[in-house]
């Protein structure tokens, strides 16, 4: 495992969008080397967050912080180290597998013996070799996420944020997609995940959960649970909603 690098303070985090409150105060520690879920239903406020962390959005109030091994940095100095996967991806339907990689490479301008290895890498570890030649239109939502996520992944970045990125996948890539996020984890790179799926929550080293703006609870999932005294992140939500009814 390589050494941890990156690390995030979102600190009292405020975020108008017109005459609605997105998000309402909330802190959270994204720590170094670990797989991060922002857990919520649609209107959460997990996209929001995750869009002011790669700063595609300014926080109204508050601010977050970056972290090189252990040293406050610029966001300027993170840009360069982070890759984003959204939801929506905009892959081209009649390029292949392998076009689209010689596009994100030229686009990254990485040296041929870099994008060699690099390449080989990804798809060996997507299996995604056997298509190479398929044109993205005609690839499984599970493989068109593959692509998004190799085509993100080639310049080695040290912070990965992904945008839902199973929603529409069937269970085995859904599996699949998870145990590829467990050995980037295990490499050493940040990964921030949104997912409005109940059980990715307890697939997460850390978890986040949203509502309404309102950060409900954080840290690792069984201890989320237990504080709370649930069984599941359904029952977690469904507690919070009986609270705000009878409240």
């Amino acid at each position: 495992m390589s050494q941890p690098k990156i690390g995030i303070e979102a600190i009292d985090i405020v975020k108008h969008m017109g005459s609605n409150i997105a998000v309402k105060g909330v802190s959270i520690s994204f720590k170094p080397a670990m797989l991060h879920g922002l857990i919520g239903p649609e209107g959460s406020g997990k996209t929001t967050m995750l869009r002011m962390i790669m700063g595609l959005l300014k926080p109204t109030e508050g601010r977050v912080e970056y972290q090189d091994d252990g040293k406050l940095v610029s966001f300027e100095q993170i840009r360069p180290l982070m890759a984003y996967m959204p939801q929506l991806q905009s892959l081209y339907a009649d390029l292949s597998v392998s076009e689209h990689l010689d596009f994100f490479r030229d686009l990254y301008q990485i040296s041929k013996d870099i994008y060699v290895k690099r390449r080989a890498e990804l798809l060996h570890i997507t299996r995604m070799e056997a298509f190479q030649d398929r044109p993205a239109g005609q690839l499984s939502g599970g493989m068109y996420k593959k692509l998004g996520l190799m085509c993100a992944l080639l310049r080695s970045p040290d912070l990965v944020l992904l945008d839902e990125p199973t929603t529409g996948v069937d269970p085995i890539s859904r599996r699949e997609f998870w145990e590829l996020l467990y050995r980037l984890r295990d490499d050493g790179i940040l990964i921030v995940i949104t997912t409005a799926y109940m059980d990715e929550a307890e697939r997460c080293d850390q978890v986040h959960v949203m509502e309404r703006g309102n950060l409900l609870a954080s840290g690792e999932p069984r201890e989320v649970l237990a504080k709370e005294k649930v069984e599941s992140f359904e029952k977690l939500f469904l507690k919070y909603d009986y609270m705000d009814v009878h409240s």
